[in-house]
């Protein structure tokens, strides 16, 4: 019963991309368009807009990130952690590649490919803001959209359910200090306090409220209705948070936009190409463990998308809403569905080179 229930929640998670986040590259290369627009035709609204801040966090784009994460954070069952100790290996496969690996080589590919290949393309100090942003992203590996494409690969409901519980409560303690260590590595001095006080603010606190939703309302209303009804409700609150932040921050991003098109192509390649290798690390890890495809493919998903909500939010906390940081981050947005849904059909293409699926 327990199984039917989960995998209800997942048909929900599978209908909500087949708009909004299906076409999710096209909202944002418009929102991009409009966002550059304003700011070169109505410059006053940025301009308004920035005075809202509070320790480089602008209230507007702040309200709006609690807007995407917290829809998503009630989604995460925690009671499934319970199961972990059934069939671990899994788990290890997904906490390695994701912190143990994925850190690591978005810090090589990306300096590689920002110093080096494009070093005459790039001017030294936009390369290391750029590289800023894809450190940010590197740190932060999927949690909710994985539901997405779990389901679209027909994943393990239960299993994938812990591994994004467990992903989250390593995200709280381990995010931080891999930022730390790499920005401070390239060369970028990281206030401490700015950083734990953005995990804090769009990690620790609607995590906590989702948790207390999804408990409230289903103590009260039971979890059928939680699912199937109060769910669905905010089915379309992520995205259109998402797409007005991007408005917004395109608006204070279009000079540099503008006077470096190039660069959103340049950034793309170095990002693209750690979603696939991250995604093939797991992949091929699970095909070698002999997990069954139902595991492994959730696996591979969840390390090779991001969390750019969270990266986003840091980029704006740390550096403002109008630095190329956060520019390097919204590229990430740009190719997160267009490239994960090859690796849907990778995924899909391939489930012979795994054993039959085995119950949680």
């Amino acid at each position: 019963m327990q199984k039917i229930k989960i995998k209800r929640v997942f048909l929900q998670e599978a209908l909500t991309i087949g708009f909004f986040e299906k076409y999710l590259t096209l909202w944002v290369i418009l929102c991009m368009i409009a966002g550059i627009l304003i700011g070169k035709f109505l410059p006053g609204i940025p301009d308004f807009l920035s005075k809202f801040e509070y320790a480089k966090v602008s209230i507007p784009i702040a309200i709006l990130i609690w807007l995407m994460i917290y829809p998503m954070m009630m989604k995460v069952d925690f009671a499934s952690i319970k199961n972990v100790g059934k069939n671990p290996k899994g788990l290890f496969v997904t906490w390695i590649t994701n912190w143990l690996i994925k850190p690591f080589t978005m810090y090589a590919i990306a300096w590689f490919f920002l110093f080096v290949i494009f070093k005459s393309l790039i001017p030294p100090a936009l390369a290391k803001d750029y590289f800023a942003g894809a450190i940010l992203l590197g740190a932060a590996p999927c949690t909710a959209m994985v539901f997405v494409w779990s389901y679209l690969t027909k994943g393990n409901p239960a299993y994938t359910v812990i591994q994004v519980a467990t992903n989250d409560l390593i995200i709280l303690i381990a995010f931080t200090p891999i930022v730390v260590l790499l920005l401070g590595i390239g060369g970028v001095v990281i206030p401490w306090d700015t950083l734990i006080l953005s995990v804090v603010l769009f990690v620790v606190i609607p995590l906590a409220g989702g948790i207390a939703t999804r408990v409230t309302v289903i103590k009260n209303k039971g979890e059928e209705y939680f699912n199937k009804k109060f769910i669905p409700k905010f089915n379309n609150v992520t995205i259109g948070g998402l797409l007005l932040t991007l408005i917004i921050i395109f608006s204070f991003q279009g000079d540099v936009i503008i006077k470096n098109p190039l660069h959103i192509l340049l950034i793309a390649i170095p990002l693209t190409i750690q979603t696939f290798l991250i995604f093939f690390i797991a992949y091929l890890a699970s095909m070698k463990l002999k997990l069954s495809h139902d595991i492994a493919a959730p696996a591979g998903m969840i390390g090779a998308s991001n969390f750019f909500e969270l990266s986003v939010a840091v980029a704006i906390s740390l550096f403002g809403a109008t630095s190329p940081v956060v520019l390097a981050t919204i590229v990430g947005v740009l190719v997160e569905v267009p490239v994960m849904l090859t690796l849907v059909k990778i995924a899909n293409g391939t489930t012979k080179w795994f054993p039959a699926k085995k119950d949680l």
